[in-house]
């Protein structure tokens, strides 16, 4: 058993402040989620870069139809004509008849001679133009197109596409979703650094809470021996015939209610252990020691008011609210250019089966085009320029939201100078005070071991110089907690690397 726990012992580690401080950020849920958050901005960072760059896409389609596709609505009658010399189609030209007249070969038409030239007849006898008025030939034979020969196969229609479409201009909606990716991505890290030092301000107020009560516990400790010993003293009076029973119940009384005070301290720093040991990640019930849990004094020092132009610039809040309101200048400008005009570069390769290039023929064929696509908008009831005007409404509230955190912060800075300088003026007033008790003190032992004063008087010096010493480390702790606070509403608060 006696091994077992000096090996516990052994194994209980000490743990600095600074060693806390990065405990608990290290394990901290919410530095994981912050971390999370973080590397999320930077994948969205690298996307919106993407959208420079050219999309390219293959695209598949497959459709039933319920008919075909048919080029004639009926058979055709197609003229049989001549293929003329300049490769035009025409007709026999008229040749005379052997009764005196003239005719085509090719044509029913009648002929006519008029100023020394053939000129064909339509069938109510009236001279015409063939070339103007064709339809007015009277062909003799003709050759037929059947309308089911006509028909292409179109119920089972595939089509594939490769398209490339490269962003020329989109209204600077592509820069400035860029931009905003940046300033997320910084946001993101903003408000891990608020966080952090939440985190910090916890975690130091509990560190130093604990040495706070280690040091009443020796106080306290103190008091218990100066009570041992003057309950051993007041034994040898009453033998004496000095003092009386009374004298030593009394004392005996006073040294149970110091222990009971003990017990007191002891659960403060239990339970304090254990809300640091949350904060740090570690389980509940390892036991640790403090590196400043054995100091006399608490290190304090009076702090001047900083410099708010520094305030501002160290607070990691007022960083985050900056970089909102540039975000939300960048959506105005993302939802402005949705009334500009968008210019892309189109370029695809397509085919169809069937397909119409060589006749129509049920296999794929291929093509590819360029172009220049032009998206100009003209008409929207206005819903465009009210979301940019909503936007530009959110902007001015994260500046109105920026101005009003910056005079929070800068109240909170000035309540927390002056609670701290306090502090350090109550400090100053309780040392004196200790001093005067720890004479008092020394002063009532030596009158009593001499007999000049009695165990009640004793008693009264003991209690006044553990209130003293009380009042000491709680003007230590108030200054050294108001410190911490002032630190950390001026933004100094970081964790040391």
């Amino acid at each position: 058993m006696s091994l077992a726990l000096a090996s516990n012992a052994m194994a209980q580690r000490t743990l600095t402040l600074d060693s806390c401080e990065v405990l608990a950020i290290k394990n901290n849920k919410e530095q994981k989620i912050a971390a999370a958050e973080v590397e999320q901005a930077q994948y969205e960072k690298k996307a919106a870069f993407g959208q420079y760059f050219p999309n390219i896409s293959i695209k598949g389609a497959y459709f039933r139809n319920q008919k075909n596709i048919s080029l004639l609505g009926e058979d055709a009658l197609l003229p049989i004509g001549t293929v003329m010399k300049d490769g035009s189609f025409g007709f026999a030209l008229p040749t005379q008849q052997p009764d005196g007249s003239l005719a085509s070969s090719q044509l029913n038409n009648k002929w006519a001679v008029i100023n020394g030239s053939a000129v064909p007849l339509d069938a109510n006898g009236k001279p015409f133009n063939p070339k103007t008025n064709p339809e007015k030939l009277l062909w003799k034979e003709y050759t037929t197109i059947p309308k089911d020969q006509m028909e292409a196969d179109m119920q089972n229609l595939f089509i594939a596409a490769l398209n490339l479409t490269q962003p020329i201009y989109m209204g600077g909606k592509i820069s400035a979703y860029n931009k905003v990716c940046d300033l997320k991505k910084e946001l993101a890290a903003s408000k891990q650094q608020t966080q952090q030092e939440d985190i910090i301000e916890n975690v130091s107020e509990a560190y130093w809470r604990i040495v706070s009560l280690y040091s009443k516990k020796k106080a306290v400790q103190g008091l218990i021996d100066l009570l041992e010993k003057m309950s051993n003293d007041v034994d040898e009076l009453i033998k004496s015939g000095v003092a009386t029973k009374k004298d030593a119940l009394t004392v005996s009384v006073k040294k149970n209610e110091a222990k009971m005070t003990m017990v007191k301290v002891e659960n403060g720093i239990n339970l304090s252990k254990m809300q640091l040991a949350m904060y740090c990640g570690i389980p509940l019930e390892e036991q640790f020691d403090l590196a400043d849990q054995d100091i006399n004094n608490i290190p304090v020092e009076e702090k001047l008011k900083p410099n708010m132009d520094e305030v501002y610039q160290n607070r990691s809040e007022i960083r985050s609210l900056s970089i909102a309101k540039s975000i939300y200048d960048k959506k105005v400008a993302i939802e402005r250019a949705a009334l500009l005009p968008n210019v892309a570069l189109s370029a695809n390769y397509l085919g169809t089966n069937p397909n119409a290039y060589d006749g129509i023929e049920t296999k794929f064929g291929w093509q590819w085009n360029v172009g220049v696509i032009v998206n100009v908008p003209l008409f929207h009831f206005g819903a465009d320029y009210y979301k940019m005007k909503a936007a530009q409404s959110e902007a001015l509230v994260q500046q109105l939201k920026l101005d009003d955190t910056k005079e929070k912060i800068e109240l909170q800075v000035t309540q927390y100078t002056f609670k701290q300088n306090e502090a350090v003026r109550k400090l100053e007033v309780a040392k004196v005070n200790l001093e005067e008790a720890n004479e008092n003190l020394r002063m009532a032992q030596l009158s009593f071991e001499s007999g000049i004063i009695t165990a009640s008087n004793l008693l009264e010096a003991q209690t006044a110089w553990l209130g003293a010493t009380s009042d000491v480390i709680d003007a230590e702790i108030e200054a050294k907690i108001y410190g911490i606070h002032l630190d950390r509403s001026a933004g100094k608060l970081r964790i040391k690397e």
